[in-house]
């Protein structure tokens, strides 16, 4: 089951083992310039606010109610990345306007390892974008359903489903004390108007930027989760405007842009886990245009505060960070 508790996605499976629970966050975040030059990990500023559907019945798009989940807020051209927090292992798809991130094929609810369209956590601490090349992923920037921007349009011709789809499934309780008395898993996490009745409208995720970061291969294999054990939620989008019809209160403040952190002289980062293979991308993903290709191809102009930044203050991430280097002596 999925619950929701302090703005995050707390999802547990009791009826398979007792420590099968972990977290899921969204987080705000600067958007990296969509320039087609590759920048390592932005920051995390906060989590997004999050909602149950269900609590603002009335005023959300009809569209939403049957599919319940939660809501949060985005501006347009905002970006985020999804944060996970796990020591038991689970395998984890994410969809965008149900769009696998992975592979860019259509959703659906089982685990697919030809090609691996779930992400495997811990292991995997996060997820910034769409996998489109091994070690690369272009960026979740939001944009209006409808208007031919996101990852579902490009790619199915229609403007349907926009948000945020999950399904978690865990991974089986014999497998994982077989793992637990041979390995000792080490945790992975990141330290880092008036109302009304809104009009059906949707956001969706768009490819930005090009990033650095590596989407891991699945190291246990298909068959080390259990099948008929799942939890889903759909995570809607809401611009600010229609976030203040539905939840009578303002979004947070845009996050600066990149341009802004550059001139604080504040830090970028780069994850790398050696024992880890990284996927290698996904074709479909890789030939869809970015928010700010498509923006030119529209005849709509350069895509505001998306000038090239300098990234020369990096720190590494990763489970050999903290390694302590021998010297001569």
């Amino acid at each position: 089951m999925i619950e929701l508790k302090d703005d995050q996605l707390m999802y547990r499976f009791p009826q398979v083992h007792k420590e099968a629970h972990g977290c899921i966050e969204f987080q705000r975040t600067l958007r990296i310039p969509d320039d087609n030059r590759e920048y390592p990990l932005p920051p995390g500023l906060g989590r997004f606010p999050l909602h149950h559907v269900d609590d603002y019945a009335a005023q959300v798009p009809a569209s939403w109610r049957p599919r319940g989940g939660v809501f949060l807020p985005m501006y347009q051209t905002e970006a985020m990345w999804i944060n996970f927090h796990a020591d038991y292992p689970c395998a984890i798809k994410i969809a965008a306007g149900r769009i696998n991130a992975l592979t860019g094929d259509a959703w659906s609810n089982e685990l697919h390892d030809r090609p691996q369209d779930y992400l495997v956590v811990p292991g995997q601490p996060w997820l910034d974008g769409f996998c489109v090349a091994k070690g690369l992923i272009r960026q979740f920037v939001a944009m209006p359903l409808g208007d031919g921007y996101t990852a579902e349009e490009q790619l199915t011709g229609e403007a349907e489903h926009g948000g945020v789809q999950i399904v978690i499934y865990p991974m089986k309780a014999e497998v994982y004390e077989k793992l637990h008395r041979e390995h000792a898993f080490a945790q992975v996490s990141m330290t880092l108007g008036e109302a009304g009745v809104c009009e059906d409208f949707e956001m969706g995720l768009a490819p930005g930027g090009l990033m650095r970061q590596e989407v891991y291969e699945d190291p246990h294999g298909i068959d080390a989760w259990v099948s008929d054990a799942r939890a889903r939620c759909y995570v809607h989008i809401a611009n600010s405007l229609e976030y203040c019809a539905i939840a009578g209160r303002r979004p947070a403040q845009k996050p600066p842009s990149a341009k802004d952190y550059q001139r604080a002289g504040l830090p970028w980062f780069d994850y790398y886990d050696a024992e880890l293979k990284a996927l290698k991308g996904a074709d479909k993903l890789a030939g869809l245009d970015s928010v700010a290709a498509s923006r030119i191809k529209k005849g709509e102009g350069v895509l505001v505060d998306n000038e090239a930044v300098a990234t020369p203050h990096v720190v590494k991430l990763g489970p050999t960070a903290d390694a302590v280097r021998e010297g001569e002596f």
